[in-house]
């Protein structure tokens, strides 16, 4: 009898590691979760699953979920009390239905993209509440790889080859700014492609793991990704090494392009980068005269400074000067929110149902300022740390403790829920609600497996009670708990294939895609062509060719960057340490510094020390090691209170936001900040 009650089950990991997500297998026994374990079955992982994936068998059963709604008794206080769901949703529509509807914001993080990555269904249909009951949303890509894309998308190699054409077919590999840590499955395709002979060069910032494995690498100063790819293209049109019937045939600019170029020499960017002007000119050869050489671009970290979006433009303008789009192991590779050609999914979010209204544009720096100035009176958050995920963060938390209600929809309290939530409603599991997944090649059914713990509810049936409660007409015009997943389904990628179909095949399904990006050299720019001179850019007040902004100098000495480990990834799971073997794996937040910084500092490895600014002062502990250059800190971000030393500033006009679907409109995260022993 026992053995009939235990049984697998397929999934994917609730870790949201894009574009490489991995297959899951659990083991359940009555309604409790017994194992989770990589799923050999599974075509994009092959049975690989890292730390974070085994982690999540943590989630359940875990005595800091929350389990019921809650209310607190007052924002200054720690004194939660449980109500029910109707009370906690009466007390919502209230408010809601008391303010105008405009100065009321939903915001869905990481935590509700567990189960929904990809296809994105569940996020729509939240997004769909909001635009249709006219409510504040901002694309939550902005906190992450907007910038990145905005770069990209402005030159028009926006798609990507895929990891297997990597693995495959790559003879070069150059890891620029990309980090095993955000993207564990795809390293594995580096490394067999490093195995079949592949040479492997990886630039960064500090000397990461991509660093450590790969046969070449070159750390540059913070902020200076774009001179190094400058003077790379001086080298490779004064050398006439670049591609001249690909330019001719599908680019526009590139006599401006060289005439720009041919000042930024390698001995100009050398000092600049830190790196020598002879390795600068040996990179340059080596990419140009290798014809399948991929570059796995950084989706987020290298982007998030003050000018990062000019790294993704310089960077992106290699491979079409080099001839390299539209081929077997060449372009770009995989990277954050980079999709193949032929990827798609239908949306549902129904934006010409959107009343008038007073909407804050898609700019963070927007956004903070209509914050604290107390615009926003209420917000609706689901899975989402907001305040830990913005820059500015003092002014995002100054601007929360005004308002009139905050809600917090997760499964942990976050820092977030902590400081500003006046409700908690328990969020389900990725076990316990109905989604599917993306990776770039195919689509996954991520079943209900699991009844819900508690009184956990996902967000799908709140959003749908919120509608129903304040009458917003035509919200659901689907049958069923999963008509809206089969509406975004229902798209030529996926064969139009619905959620019952995916179930009758097992759970998965492959997308109808190209795993050569830009095979048809029609390129999504006005002139359909890849635009070393852009129109668009320089319309919208930006450079139109790329270029290199030199960092201001700061007041504090030492340049603070932050990015990612494999023991931690996003706010979500309270920054992961809601699980046990990510917490104990990462207990304390360390500050990595040079033996030269923490030496004129009187700064002991492993000691407490204070990191600060004219912003704000933030209390680590000094990891000093020689993976990071001098006059560079960095740290892995989500820690609460770290954003609060970084500026804010936008970095993109007003008018440059609006130029693609994704949301461009981010802040800097960089800071110059600096570091001194804390002594007692």
């Amino acid at each position: 009898m026992a053995s009939t009650l235990r049984r697998s089950a397929r999934t994917m990991c609730p870790m949201n590691c894009h574009p490489t997500f991995c297959g899951m297998e659990v083991e359940v026994e009555r309604n409790t979760l017994v194992e989770v374990r990589g799923d050999k079955a599974n075509p994009d992982s092959e049975g690989f699953l890292c730390v974070r994936g085994l982690a999540s068998a943590e989630i359940m059963d875990n005595p800091s979920r929350l389990l019921t709604p809650m209310m607190r008794k007052s924002r200054d206080s720690d004194d939660w009390y449980p109500v029910t769901w109707d009370e906690a949703m009466t007390r919502i529509v209230d408010t809601m239905q008391s303010i105008d509807r405009d100065r009321i914001a939903v915001w869905p993080g990481h935590g509700v993209l567990s189960n929904d990555f990809g296809p994105l269904a569940n996020l729509f249909l939240a997004w769909r509440f909001a635009t249709m009951a006219g409510c504040q949303w901002w694309d939550s890509c902005m906190i992450c790889w907007g910038l990145g894309g905005f770069g990209i998308g402005l030159t028009g190699a926006l798609d990507v080859n895929t990891k297997e054409d990597m693995s495959a077919h790559a003879d070069l590999i150059v890891q620029w700014g990309s980090n095993h840590a955000s993207q564990p499955n795809t390293a594995r395709h580096v490394a067999r492609a490093k195995k079949r002979g592949a040479r492997v060069i990886a630039i960064d910032i500090r000397h990461s793991d991509a660093c450590r494995s790969a046969h070449e690498s070159h750390v540059v100063k913070p902020g200076t990704d774009a001179a190094l790819a400058l003077a790379m293209m001086q080298v490779i049109i004064a050398e006439d090494l670049y591609d001249q019937e690909f330019v001719e045939a599908h680019t526009i600019g590139f006599e401006a392009l060289s005439d720009h170029v041919a000042h930024f020499t390698p001995a100009w960017a050398a000092p600049i980068c830190g790196i020598n002007a002879d390795d600068i000119r040996d990179l340059a050869r080596t990419y140009a005269t290798t014809e399948r050489a991929m570059i796995l671009i950084g989706g987020a970290s290298m982007h998030k400074n003050a000018h990062g979006w000019e790294a993704a433009r310089a960077i992106s303008c290699l491979p079409p000067l080099t001839g390299k789009l539209g081929k077997p192991g060449a372009g770009f590779g995989p990277r954050h929110a980079g999709l193949p050609q032929g990827y798609g999914f239908n949306e549902i979010i129904n934006l010409p149902a959107r009343p008038p209204g007073n909407y804050i544009p898609q700019q963070m720096s927007a956004i903070v300022d209509a914050i604290e100035g107390g615009d926003i009176s209420a917000m609706l958050l689901f899975g989402a740390d907001f305040a830990t995920s913005f820059s500015d963060a003092a002014r995002v938390n100054a601007g929360m403790a005004k308002m009139d209600l905050v809600v917090s929809h997760d499964l942990f309290l976050s820092d977030t829920a902590r400081r500003h939530a006046d409700i908690l409603l328990p969020a389900t599991s990725w076990l316990e609600d109905y989604g599917a997944k993306a990776t770039a090649t195919h689509v996954y059914l991520m079943d209900r497996i699991l009844e819900p713990a508690g009184e956990a509810r996902s967000m799908t049936q709140i959003v749908r009670e919120l509608a129903e409660r304040l009458d917003i007409a035509d919200f659901y015009p689907w049958d069923g708990d999963t008509g809206h997943i089969d509406a975004v389904l229902d798209h030529p990628s996926t064969g139009h294939i619905t959620v019952d179909q995916l179930r009758a095949a097992g759970g998965s399904a492959a997308l109808t895609v190209s795993h050569v990006a830009h095979l048809d050299p029609q390129y999504p720019t006005p002139s359909g062509k890849v635009e070393f001179y852009s129109a668009q850019a320089h319309e919208s007040g930006c450079s139109p060719l790329p270029g290199y902004t030199p960092r201001t100098p700061g007041d504090f000495p030492l340049e603070l960057r932050t990015g990612r480990t494999i023991n931690h990834f996003h706010a979500f799971y309270d920054a992961g340490r809601a699980l046990p073997s990510l917490a104990r794996r990462d207990k304390r937040p360390e500050l990595w510094i040079a033996p030269a910084d923490a030496s004129t500092r009187r700064i002991d490895d492993g000691g407490p020390i204070r990191i600060y600014n004219n912003r704000a002062s933030f209390s680590a502990f000094a990891k000093i090691t020689e993976r990071v250059p001098e006059g560079t800190v960095w740290i892995h971000d989500g820690w609460p209170g770290l954003n609060d030393l970084t500026s804010g500033a936008a970095v993109l006009p007003d008018a440059a936001t609006t130029l693609f679907p994704f949301s461009t409109g981010q802040s800097a995260y960089d800071a110059f900040v600096e570091v001194t022993a804390h002594r007692q």
